[in-house]
C-alpha cells in the first residue's frame, strides 16, 4: 500500500501576509465588492423572513388546520430535514456552476413555496411546504461564502461575510414585527402571500445586479489587483467567460468524499452545530418562549420579539471587524479565527441562565446576549471554508458540508425542544440548559479540534 504523498494547494491565499499588497482602492468604481456582498445580505433578509414566518404563524394557525402540540416540533423540524441534506449537492453545483445561477434557482423555489405555504389546508400539505422550502433556501449559504471567497481579500474576509450573514438576523428582526403585523391585518395566509411576493423581487435584482469577479463590469483592475495580491479565491466557473480570455490554472483533482478525511472539516462540522442548534432556538421556538414561558402578547412579541436579532447584527459586525482587525495587527489566520470563535462560543453560553431569572425584561436581556455572541463567532465560521479550501473550486463544498452539519441542529434541536417541553410539562429549562452546554462543547471543539486554520493539504494514493 503506497503512502499518501502531499500536494501543493493551487490557489492558496498568503494566510499568514495580510498586511502587504497593493494599497486599498478608492471610489465606488473601485469597490464593486462591497455592492456584491450587500446583495447577498438582502438575499439572506428575505430568505430568513420566509423561513421565519412559519415560527411567528405556527401559534395562531393551530386552530385552523387542527395542529395539536405533538405536531408542531415536527412541522417546525421537517425544514432542517430537505436543508441540510440539501447543502451537500448545493456546495459542489455552486463550484460548478457559480453562486449566481444557484443562488437564483434556489430563490425561486423558495418564494414560490413560501406563497403555496399559505394556501395548505392540512399537516399533510403543511409538511410538503416545509421539506420543499428547505430544499430551496438550500444554496443560499454556500453561494453568500463562494461570493466572498472571489471578491475579498483574507484581511476584509471575515467583515465581508459578517455583513450578508446578518441577513440572518436583519430577516430574523425584521420578521417580528412585519409578520405580526400582517397576521394581525389579514390573517396568517397573508403572511406566507406577502412575504413570497418580495422573495421574488429580490430573486430579479439578484439576477439584473449580481455580476462575477471574471464578467465584464466586474473587478476593476486596482480592485482586482488588490483582492488577488490579498488572498481571494479567483476561479473562472465553466459558465464564465471572461473578458480577457483567461483560463483558470490547472489543479489537482480532488475527490469529494476526501475532504472529510480531515480533521479540521469535522471540528468545523461539530463546532458549527453546537452553534447553530443554539441559534435555531431564536428562529424556531423563541416566539413560542415569549407566549408561553414569558405571556407576551402579539403586540409584545411584535415588538420584543426583534430586540434579539437587532443586537446580533451589532455582535456579528464585531465580529468581522474584531477579526479582520487582528490581521491587520499581524495575527495569523488561524490565532484570529480561533481567537473570535472561541471567546463568541463561550460568552454565549449565558443563555442557560435565562431561566433562573423571574424578571422577563432580565431573560430578554441574557437571550440577546446569547444571541449577539453567537453572531460574533458567525463571522468567521462563514469565512472557515475560504480559509481552509484546497483550491478555490473547493470553497462551497466545504461550506455546504459545514452547513450540512450545522443544520442536522436544526431538525435534532427543533424536535428535541418540543419533547423536552412534553417531558417536563411545557417548561423551558431543559431546553436551554442544554443549548447553554452545546455553547461550551462548541468553544472546545473551535479550541482543541482544529488545531489550525490554513490551507488543507490535497493528497494522492
Amino acid at each position: 500500500m503506497q503512502t499518501p504523498r502531499a500536494v501543493p494547494a493551487t490557489g492558496t491565499p498568503p494566510q499568514d501576509d495580510t498586511t502587504t499588497g497593493p494599497p486599498r482602492p478608492r471610489g465606488l468604481r473601485h469597490n464593486t465588492r462591497w455592492l456584491m456582498v450587500f446583495l447577498c445580505f438582502l438575499g439572506m433578509t428575505v430568505n430568513y423572513v420566509d423561513r421565519a414566518t412559519i415560527s411567528i404563524s405556527l401559534p395562531y394557525m393551530t386552530d385552523d388546520l387542527h395542529i395539536g402540540p405533538e405536531w408542531q416540533g415536527v412541522i417546525l423540524s421537517m425544514f432542517f430535514v430537505t436543508y441540510a441534506l440539501g447543502q451537500l449537492p448545493a456546495g459542489a453545483l455552486i463550484d460548478r456552476y457559480g453562486e449566481k445561477r444557484m443562488f437564483a434557482i434556489g430563490g425561486l423555489i423558495w418564494s414560490v413555496v413560501t406563497v403555496g405555504t399559505g394556501f395548505v389546508r392540512g399537516i399533510g400539505s403543511l409538511l410538503f411546504a416545509r421539506l420543499a422550502l428547505g430544499a430551496g433556501e438550500a444554496p443560499a449559504y454556500p453561494s453568500c461564502a463562494k461570493s466572498v471567497s472571489r471578491w475579498f481579500p483574507v484581511r476584509e474576509r471575515a467583515l465581508a461575510n459578517s455583513v450578508w450573514d446578518n441577513g440572518a438576523r436583519a430577516g430574523t428582526a425584521v420578521a417580528a414585527p412585519v409578520v405580526t403585523a400582517l397576521i394581525a391585518w389579514q390573517g396568517w395566509r397573508m403572511a406566507f402571500w406577502v412575504t413570497g411576493a418580495v422573495a421574488l423581487l429580490w430573486v430579479a435584482l439578484w439576477l439584473k445586479a449580481y455580476r462575477e469577479p471574471s464578467a465584464r463590469g466586474g473587478l476593476s483592475a486596482e480592485e482586482r489587483a488588490y483582492v488577488t495580491a490579498g488572498g481571494a479565491r479567483l476561479e473562472a466557473h465553466p459558465a464564465e467567460q471572461s473578458p480577457a480570455g483567461d483560463t483558470a490554472p490547472q489543479e489537482p483533482a480532488v475527490r469529494w468524499r476526501d475532504l472529510f478525511r480531515h480533521r479540521t472539516v469535522w471540528g468545523m462540522m461539530i463546532g458549527f452545530f453546537c452553534l447553530n442548534y443554539v441559534i435555531y432556538f431564536f428562529i424556531t421556538w423563541f416566539p413560542s418562549y415569549l407566549v408561553d414561558a414569558r405571556g407576551f402578547d402579539l403586540l409584545k412579541l411584535g415588538f420584543y420579539g426583534a430586540l434579539p436579532g437587532i443586537v446580533a447584527i451589532g455582535g456579528s459586525l464585531l465580529g468581522g471587524w474584531t477579526s479582520d482587525t487582528l490581521l491587520r495587527r499581524g495575527w495569523s489566520v488561524s490565532r484570529a479565527r480561533k481567537t473570535c470563535l472561541v471567546c463568541g462560543m463561550l460568552f454565549s453560553s449565558v443563555i442557560a441562565f435565562a431561566v433562573l431569572v423571574p424578571s422577563a425584561m432580565w431573560a430578554l436581556a441574557l437571550l440577546s446576549v446569547s444571541y449577539a455572541s453567537l453572531a460574533f463567532s458567525a463571522a468567521s465560521v462563514a469565512s472557515l471554508p475560504a480559509d481552509v479550501a484546497p483550491t478555490p473550486r473547493h470553497v462551497a463544498s466545504l461550506g455546504g458540508i459545514q452547513n450540512f452539519a450545522s443544520n442536522l441542529a436544526g431538525v435534532l434541536g427543533s424536535t428535541t425542544t418540543g419533547l423536552l417541553l412534553g417531558f417536563f410539562n411545557h417548561s423551558f429549562v431543559a431546553p436551554l440548559m442544554l443549548s447553554g452546554a452545546l455553547c461550551v462543547v462548541g468553544a472546545l471543539t473551535y479550541g482543541l479540534v482544529i488545531k489550525r486554520v490554513e490551507p488543507l493539504r490535497l493528497t494522492t494514493a
